[in-house]
């Protein structure tokens, strides 16, 4: 033990005094110094695993950071997993290697049991006890490892490769039980974890499962490679796609079920080196539209939006890249004006929520029905509130300016990454000046951070840059902040990481803002066909809040992170 010792004095995580005195404990109470150097929480549980793996010379694993591998789990039953306090998490198939996770990698017994039980050679790894505990029935529960090792037994390499690209026989894999449940279940955990997409990915060895997450991609979950064609062609086939078709990319949607939710997924396939990749976006039905306060929308930003909203004609927009809710914060919108007295049309690709007392098309392209079409055959319908999805060409930029003129309220989105830069990408799409400084009477630029998780939430005292950055952003702002609040030292907060964030430290989201409403001053730089820095400088002078202030004061207020607005608003 005092080799260890030495170690973790050598890396700064024990100090010589407090070794001393963990050998007298130890002499006292009779109890080996290791274990009371666990019980006494001076270093650490992962910095001592890692001490132990470098002076054992077993490689360390963050068994958190591993994706689940079913062909691994498979290999082991879970009731031995339990009693071993070991997890499988990687499968060699030509040198038939099993890596494991162990919280014992030096029990010789143990790995000769494993070993026979497996039928492969145990490589073991050591772990952290407690999130081998946690970890063993969530993916034993969650892995597809039943199903997978189903269609492994149940179909050889050679023979399902030679199913799948036979046109004529690929209906026979794809409806299986084992290929249909695999499918099922990465959708059910994309649903529970509240997941945006799913991406299925090929890769040179195996095949990948990843779920975007609050934003973020996390991988969860690896197969073989032999199933990834009959995966994609069950996909392909719930979609209305062709499955015979792996040179080009194709898009589709359909709907799952499950117990308490009806979900629709966009399909959206793209051939690759080493396979097509699947990417699923899941478009939640739900009646529950969130509030603009519920969005993050506070202060002046909330009063000029909603102010906005009740001028009866003119254009707002909702700008910002692709994932940063644009769609829904249009949805929010319409709400707020969705009564019996207003004609309410929308166009949209696809039709994300459904809405009581509200016209909703969808696109069909295919079908000649396009935005610029849809949006021509809208003004028809005797329409008050007009909805389009996107500004994507001259055209609908065109169709929109001149029915906000002609007395109607028009929504749409654009891809901006400002709302000042929003007007002169207008301009590039043949607008006239006069017409768009008559007709746009408010524009929204937003971006969404992940909220700091509620139950792991701590409070700490940022490094002195952090602080620097946020006076650098906020200005007289910062002081305002802390006088308002009675404060002279700034403490922001945190997440832990725990079980209930999935070791995140976040849960949920929440967007940040920059509303520019255009006024007299603005709408004259429109004419002067003026850049979107010098716009923005004008609309700052008039009291708009930029997205990166907005941010930082989320920061300050504990609902988020100084790295999330870092990441997401950083100008």
């Amino acid at each position: 033990m005092k080799d260890l010792a030495l170690i973790l004095i050598e890396d700064g995580l024990l100090r010589e005094e407090d070794y001393e005195r963990l050998k007298k404990d130890s002499y006292t109470s009779g109890v080996p110094v290791s274990q009371v150097l666990e019980k006494s929480g001076l270093v650490e549980e992962e910095a001592l695993a890692q001490a132990k793996a470098k002076f054992y010379n077993i490689p360390y694993i963050d068994i958190g950071g591993v994706a689940a591998s079913p062909e691994a789990l498979a290999r082991l039953p879970e009731s031995v997993a339990t009693h071993y306090q070991a997890i499988p998490f990687g499968y060699d198939v030509k040198g038939n290697v099993l890596s494991v996770a162990m919280v014992n990698p030096l029990d010789l017994s143990a790995i000769s049991f494993l070993e026979a039980k497996s039928g492969s050679k145990i490589k073991p790894h050591l772990g952290l006890a407690s999130s081998l505990l946690e970890e063993i029935p969530v993916r034993y529960a969650q892995s597809l490892s039943a199903e997978v090792s189903q269609v492994l037994k149940e179909t050889q390499e050679e023979s399902l490769g030679k199913r799948v690209l036979d046109s004529k026989k690929i209906g026979e894999v794809i409806k299986e039980a084992p290929i249909a449940k695999i499918i099922a279940t990465v959708l059910e955990f994309a649903v529970k974890a509240r997941a945006s997409d799913v991406h299925i990915e090929a890769l040179e060895g195996h095949t990948r499962v990843r779920y975007r997450i609050d934003g973020i991609l996390k991988e969860k979950l690896v197969l073989p490679k032999k199933v990834h064609d009959a995966l994609v062609s069950r996909v392909k086939i719930l979609s209305d796609l062709k499955i015979d078709e792996r040179r080009v990319p194709q898009d589709g949607r359909f709907t799952f079920r499950t117990d308490d939710a009806e979900v629709d997924l966009r399909v959206s396939t793209l051939p690759t080196v080493d396979g097509e990749k699947v990417v699923m976006r899941l478009l939640r039905k739900s009646s529950n539209v969130p509030t603009l306060s519920d969005l993050g929308v506070r202060a002046a930003a909330l009063k000029n939006l909603e102010e906005s909203v009740r001028v009866p004609h003119g254009i707002i927009l909702i700008t910002g890249p692709t994932g940063s809710g644009k769609t829904t914060t249009l949805y929010s919108l319409l709400h707020i004006l969705n009564t019996p007295k207003v004609n309410i049309v929308t166009l949209e690709d696809p039709v994300e929520y459904q809405m009581d007392g509200i016209n909703q098309v969808q696109i069909n392209v295919k079908a000649g029905l396009t935005f610029a079409t849809g949006l021509r055959s809208f003004l028809r319908q005797d329409p008050n509130i007009i909805m389009v999805g996107e500004v994507r060409d001259n055209e609908t930029a065109n169709l929109a300016i001149q029915a906000s003129l002609t007395g109607h309220l028009v929504f749409s989105t654009l891809h901006t990454n400002s709302a000042s830069g929003a007007l002169p990408r207008l301009l590039d799409m043949e607008a006239e000046p006069f017409l768009l400084a008559s007709s746009i009477t408010c524009v929204v630029a937003q971006r969404v951070v992940r909220k700091i998780c509620e139950n792991c939430r701590e409070e700490y005292t940022p490094p002195p840059e952090g602080i620097e950055e946020i006076k650098r952003v906020l200005g007289p702002l910062y002081e305002s902040y802390l006088a308002s609040k009675g404060v002279t030292e700034l403490k922001l907060f945190r997440g832990r990481k725990c079980d209930k964030c999935s070791d995140t430290g976040y849960s949920g989201r929440v967007g940040v803002f920059e509303v520019l409403k255009v006024n007299q001053k603005v709408s004259k730089l429109i004419l002067e066909r003026s850049p979107a820095s010098i716009i923005e400088k004008a609309a700052v002078e008039d009291g708009m809040l930029l997205m990166q202030q907005d941010g930082y004061l989320k920061v300050l207020d504990g609902i988020t992170t100084l790295e999330e607005v870092v990441r997401v608003a950083h100008t």
